[in-house]
């Protein structure tokens, strides 16, 4: 198809013709209720107004002309986008919009000059309560085909240039709908003005790797950079507003998704209308897929502790239970076997009860880790022993009925467990004193198990073990998620980050905890790990290290390192390592295997803390 030269995104433009009549009754989804639009000659721009809202919201509209630059012919939302070729002059008014058909594929053709009727709707990804922002599109539409074959409008190439460093304006936590756009100052106003129209991103390196056939890309190729390619997300002011999520409009059959790790690029153009959805904000839906060039990414591996060092991992298996594929447990155990080289205890995390995701009463997970260690004796690995407490049923959250956990495996070869009888679901464990020196009341025992911050929550598990003679402390910890946030992209600004809140609270209680084994003992050695569910510059890692009872080992490593996971696009840190002051002479590894790559064993990238007592 044909491309025309864009007059898109001159200097000067005249301001869009109608006011700003915002509709009153926008439900869940689609608004309803339509009224005729009385002014005539209406362009897709009048439509799209200055805001994140149409001025027309909620009324019928007659003869709106463009020509058709894509159709999406699958899935529950088919439907066309169309473009006008005689842009207006002002920035903020898109050009594109999206044409929605239900479950009817729509009877166009790319390139076709349509004139299309219909209601003017403003639709919710997930429903108005998600928080997102809406996509304004014209339903219960009728159209003509004037002409077919038509040039299409030039893509506006997303780069650096054209996305603004600052994010989003700032509405103290409220709506940023009815703010007029500012695309020159704002990256989330940029996006919205070019809301349906076509975009393009050149060799664009991947930071996100493919599921679900998506990937994400960033048009910023220097920002934030990890030493492996991906994105770093190293501060809630700045969530790097050049990611970009691809999808693709293309028959698989006729161009598969390409299969795609961080660090790997879309070489050549990467062309589409750019759409909104509730899994990751805007989205450049491909007709145009670059070439994926392949960077060749490696999964890391860390070198073996020497016979004076104690080897400390951690691990989020993700929902592992004995129904979980028996590969899914191989590539476990070789990771723990070769990438991470035996570590001598590893703290384990979403580990679920005998018959996984079964809502039975069932809250054992002894056939789990049993699986997962005869696994990594077959991989070559050490005899693990493991302790762990069962939690009450459904009380623990992640999947209903798997009662994840956390666990300790260990290998006795290396380091023994202080087995200290009466820990169980509800009984805390308590620091006290023995030999003059900081013990476990019981062991394995559950840090404060009852309180009201572990509620729906996983319970830390504190265990005492003993190695060349030193005891050590060892809580692993999973914290509770982030479900409930508002997105970055979302409409509310800042957004509200709720379940924070929980996290905070969580880790004072074993900030509290790891200090009365340091007033049972200022020299105890004390090792917090596992996958806390927050950043290292968060208010829950400010609340667990208060004091500076414990250091933070990511805040260790240079910059660029300081990632275990990847989401949206972003690079992140949600696991930890924490020591307290005893704990020194360490070196300390996040062991990149899962989160860059396309095919994982987990979501989580496991990471190993080495300690020369």
């Amino acid at each position: 198809m044909p491309t025309a030269p864009s007059s898109r995104r001159a200097a000067l433009r005249r301001p869009a013709a109608l006011g700003s009549l915002l509709a009153t009754a926008l439900a869940a989804g689609l608004l309803a209720a339509p009224e005729a639009a009385s002014a005539e000659g209406l362009r897709i721009h009048d439509i799209q107004g200055t805001t994140r809202v149409s001025p027309l919201a909620g009324r019928q509209v007659a003869d709106v002309p463009g020509v058709v630059t894509a159709v999406r012919a699958f899935g529950s939302a088919r439907g066309f986008w169309m473009q006008d070729t005689h842009p207006d002059r002002n920035d903020a008014t898109s050009e594109g919009i999206f044409v929605f058909t239900g479950s009817a594929t729509p009877d166009v053709a790319v390139g076709d000059a349509v004139s299309v009727s219909g209601t003017v709707t403003e639709y919710y990804p997930g429903g108005e309560s998600a928080g997102l922002q809406s996509v304004t599109q014209l339903t219960r539409a009728t159209w003509r085909v004037e002409s077919s074959g038509n040039a299409l409008p030039a893509p506006v190439r997303l780069s650096a240039s054209q996305i603004p460093d600052r994010y989003a304006p700032d509405a103290h936590g409220g709506s940023i709908e009815k703010l007029q756009l500012r695309p020159g100052t704002y990256a989330l106003d940029r996006f919205e003005s070019l809301e349906g129209m076509r975009v393009s991103v050149q060799n664009a390196p991947v930071v996100g790797a493919t599921a679900h056939n998506e990937l994400w890309v960033t048009a910023e190729p220097r920002r934030n950079r990890t030493g492996r390619g991906g994105t770093l997300y190293g501060a809630y002011r700045d969530p790097n507003a050049g990611r970009v999520k691809v999808g693709s409009l293309i028959p698989f059959a006729q161009r598969p998704f390409p299969v795609a790790n961080v660090g790997d690029e879309l070489s050549g153009t990467t062309a589409g209308p750019l759409d909104y959805d509730n899994y990751g904000g805007y989205t450049l839906q491909a007709t145009e897929l670059g070439k994926l060039t392949d960077r060749g990414l490696k999964r890391e591996t860390t070198r073996k502790q020497r016979a004076d060092e104690l080897a400390v991992a951690t691990y989020n298996v993700e929902n592992l239970s004995p129904k979980t594929p028996q590969a899914k447990f191989d590539r476990l155990a070789s990771a723990l076997v070769t990438n991470l080289a035996s570590p001598d205890i590893v703290a384990l995390e979403e580990v679920q009860d005998d018959n996984g995701t079964t809502d039975n009463g069932v809250v054992d997970a002894g056939q789990t880790l049993k699986k997962l260690t005869d696994a990594i004796k077959a991989a070559g690995g050490p005899a693990y022993e493991w302790r762990q407490i069962n939690p009450v049923n459904d009380q623990d959250g992640g999947q209903p009925g798997g009662n994840i956990r956390t666990a300790f495996l260990f290998n006795p070869a290396r380091v023994s467990f202080t087995d200290k009888p009466g820990g169980d679901s509800t009984t805390p464990v308590k620091a006290v004193r023995d030999g003059g020196k900081a013990a476990l009341s019981v062991s394995p025992g559950r840090v404060a198990p009852a309180d009201a911050a572990w509620a729906n929550s996983r319970k830390p598990l504190a265990g005492q073990f003993t190695f060349r003679g030193q005891r050590v402390f060892v809580v692993a910890n999973h914290f509770n998620s982030k479900g409930g946030d508002q997105g970055v992209d979302s409409r509310f600004q800042p957004p509200a980050r709720s379940s924070e809140v929980q996290r905070t609270q969580q880790a004072k209680l074993v900030n509290g905890f790891v200090k009365e084994l340091l007033a049972a003992d200022r020299n105890a050695n004390v090792i917090v790990a596992g996958d806390l569910n927050d950043y290292q510059f968060s208010p829950a890692l400010k609340a667990l290290t208060a004091g500076k009872v414990l250091t933070d080992q990511v805040g260790r490593l240079p910059r660029a390192q300081r990632y275990g996971y990847v989401y949206q696009g972003n690079s992140q840190v949600l696991d930890h390592i924490l020591t307290s002051p005893h704990v020194r002479r360490v070196d300390y590894d996040i062991v990149h295997v899962n989160a860059e790559f396309a095919d994982q064993a987990s979501d989580h990238d496991p990471q190993v803390l080495r300690w020369k007592p």
